[in-house]
């Protein structure tokens, strides 16, 4: 289990006539990470500079990774993955923009300024709870709906979509926990479920976090 954001954030900060403008993104994977690097990077073409630090959860441990993008080594994507790690966060990106502003900060006021710009948008950021789950569909008759619907809520199962065909189908974000809860109990359930099925694993809520 992890804390992430629950959606992307972006703000700005001035110092000394240069602007910072941080964006923070939820990813999943490295590829993802370097996607949205290689994005920011087009959209800000004209600037000086675009630091950037990450870290993606994986089973066998979170990847970092950080980039300084020409800035003195140690002054921004080091400072800016530090903060990341202090707040364990992960599956988090920060791209950190600057257009200079003609005034030299020095290694101390970059340092300062990479991670004020860092802290602003992680202040305005949800932070939520994630982990290994599963996104699954269960097939049920119309009469059966509210029924599943109550249980889903009781067993705090989140509810992602609904497919209305001959039958229901219910897309939802299930731990594997209580994916294998509902298989051995299939037949003492209150409602009947036509079908079962796991679309795919997937990071899944598992609660909110409330700064």
């Amino acid at each position: 289990m992890f804390k992430t954001i629950s959606e992307n954030i972006s703000s700005e900060i001035v110092e000394k006539k240069s602007k910072f403008i941080a964006n923070i993104f939820y990813v999943e994977s490295v590829e993802e990470a370097e996607e949205k690097i290689k994005e920011i990077k087009k959209k800000y073409y004209d600037a000086r500079h675009n630091c950037f630090a990450f870290s993606v959860y994986t089973e066998d441990g979170n990847i970092d990774r950080f980039s300084d993008d020409g800035e003195p080594s140690g002054t921004a994507g080091s400072p800016m993955l530090a903060i990341l790690k202090a707040q364990n966060l992960s599956n988090i990106l920060v791209v950190v923009t600057r257009y200079f502003g003609g005034i030299l900060l020095g290694t101390g006021g970059l340092v300062r300024a990479y991670s004020e710009a860092t802290k602003k948008a992680l202040e305005i950021a949800k932070i939520v709870e994630k982990d290994y789950g599963i996104n699954a569909k269960y097939t049920v008759a119309y009469d059966e709906l509210e029924k599943i619907k109550y249980y889903f809520k009781q067993e705090n199962i989140k509810i992602v979509d609904f497919v209305y065909a001959e039958n229901v189908e219910i897309n939802v974000e299930i731990s594997k926990e209580k994916y294998q809860k509902i298989e051995d109990n299939i037949k003492n359930l209150s409602f009947k479920i036509i079908n079962a099925e796991i679309i795919k694993k997937a990071f899944i809520e598992m609660s909110n976090f409330v700064k």
